[in-house]
């Protein structure tokens, strides 16, 4: 079985060696190197071939943010944010920058192994406390707003307007299927056709669309 090949970013190196002892152990991954900050972390890319990124957002030299742009623009691997329960803008734009999901720092190494395993296999993972804080910071724009934040509803049909706001609620297309009787496959060409219209290339990005107006 091919190993997925992890590069891991955090300015703390109580967490750096933390994850790194975690996956170290597990015959699945295989760990290419650890840094410091984005800066580090593309240059072990450029001479390795990682599958995914373990990305912190706040770093010196580079941050996660920009780091996760120029890891996408270059094709140099898949982001997944490491983040703190405060971080819910900067996730936001991490992810309008091409992160495929974020995880929280408390998590446990099962959940750690599964995020990075449903980013490698290229399902966008959104962790359920983060996804209600955008949630609730996106109302409150909603409520003081006088204008359009971003996200035009009126492109949509109601149906294609159900499968969004799932999404948003971090269900997966078998949930998806079950809550609105259609078939997985059904809601799986839902998504794709709203990812084209969009120009956006997975589900925590359009979730992300949905729930701040941001791209």
């Amino acid at each position: 079985m091919e190993k997925i090949k992890v590069i891991i970013a955090d300015d703390s190196d109580f967490v750096r060696d933390g994850m790194k002892i975690i996956l170290d152990v597990d015959d699945e991954f295989r760990v290419l190197g650890c840094a410091s900050n984005g800066k580090e972390a593309i240059e072990i890319a450029e001479k390795e071939a990682p599958d995914v990124f373990l990305m912190d957002i706040q770093m010196p030299l580079m941050d996660g943010i920009d780091a996760t742009a120029e890891i996408v623009r270059r094709g140099l691997g898949k982001v997944l944010i490491l983040t703190t329960f405060d971080d819910d803008e900067l996730v936001a734009r991490a992810l309008a920058a091409g992160a495929k999901g974020y995880l929280i720092k408390n998590h446990t190494p099962d959940h750690l192994k599964q995020m990075i395993k449903s980013v490698y296999n290229g399902t966008g993972v959104m962790e359920e406390n983060i996804l209600a804080s955008l949630t609730v910071a996106n109302a409150s724009k909603q409520e003081i707003s006088t204008g359009n934040i971003g996200f035009d509803a009126s492109k949509y049909t109601e149906r294609e307007l159900d499968i969004i706001k799932a999404v948003a609620d971090g269900l997966s297309n078998k949930e998806i299927s079950e809550k609105l009787f259609l078939s997985e496959g059904t809601v799986k060409n839902y998504i794709t056709s709203i990812l084209s219209k969009e120009n956006l290339s997975h589900r925590t990005a359009l979730a992300v669309y949905y729930l701040t107006g941001k791209k």
